[in-house]
């Protein structure tokens, strides 16, 4: 699922953000090799200090696997401040319609999974759905990205690639990078849904989201007591997988194999069908 984080809730995030700036720096600097900052572990720079919107992935215990950047083309921005050799003499993109994504990265240390015949990860395209449904209901028409071209290639095997292209492909540092502009609109996001089996929102419910990052700080062993309370008290298979579904809700998948055991809720299940035989 993906959390937007932007100016208005960023200050009740910044376990959140932490760990993507250190994402960042393990794709860009350690995995690519691109010339960026890295300070403390994390990568950050100018563009992060003007309050951009953050698409953020997360897993089911709520660890940062993706993101993407936003920013205004109004303002600063990469392909006019940074990558201008890409324009190659073109004027910039100047419209309140149209915005920037840059810093789009999926940890593939922790993704798995992939969906597609061309073997583009889930978490590419969640990531990528939320970006643009999200412009679109803000009234954005457009996106420009700065991508890498093997990153291009990789969208575009999904049928989404870029509509257009600005300037050219240059050579900066160890990367190269190229500019392509998306259409926000509801064809591309079905293409991509259809594309991945994705359906149903992609975005995390705020509100849940953080009264249960609350009790999990607040009380982590009562939460985890009660819960093998509820365990030991089970009669019934029904009973039973009732509590471990509210555990996975509650205390995050990881954090729920904790209180269950190594082996997880099937052990346990069988062990309550054989009492009940």
């Amino acid at each position: 699922m993906i959390l937007i984080v932007d100016a208005l809730n960023k200050d009740q995030y910044p376990d959140i953000l932490d760990q993507m700036f250190r994402m960042r720096a393990r794709v860009f600097g350690e995995r690519l090799g691109w010339d960026v900052t890295i300070e403390d572990g994390r990568e950050r720079d100018q563009f992060d200090d003007l309050d951009p919107v953050y698409f953020i992935g997360l897993d089911a215990q709520d660890n940062v696997i993706s993101c993407v950047r936003g920013l205004q083309t109004t303002g600063p921005h990469m392909l006019v401040d940074v990558f201008n050799a890409i324009l190659d003499g073109q004027p910039p993109l100047r419209s309140p319609n149209i915005w920037e994504a840059t810093r789009f990265c999926v940890d593939t240390d922790r993704i798995r999974e992939k969906v597609g015949v061309g073997g583009i990860s889930y978490a590419t395209c969640e990531l990528t759905i939320a970006s643009i449904e999200f412009l679109k209901d803000a009234g954005i028409t457009d996106v420009v990205a700065v991508v890498d071209p093997v990153f291009d290639r990789v969208m575009r095997r999904t049928g989404n690639g870029a509509y257009d292209y600005l300037g050219k492909t240059v050579q900066i540092g160890k990367a190269r990078a190229m500019a392509g502009l998306l259409d926000c609109t509801d064809e591309r996001i079905a293409r991509l849904r259809a594309y991945a089996g994705i359906e149903g929102s992609v975005f995390v419910d705020e509100m849940e989201f953080r009264a249960r990052r609350t009790q999990k700080a607040s009380h982590p062993q009562s939460l985890a007591q009660y819960f093998i309370d509820q365990l030991d008290a089970a009669g019934t298979i029904e009973e039973l997988e009732a509590v471990l579904s509210l555990a996975d809700v509650v205390l995050g998948k990881q954090d729920s194999a904790r209180v269950t055991g190594k082996g997880g809720a099937k052990p346990l299940v069988d062990a309550v069908a054989t009492n009940a035989k």
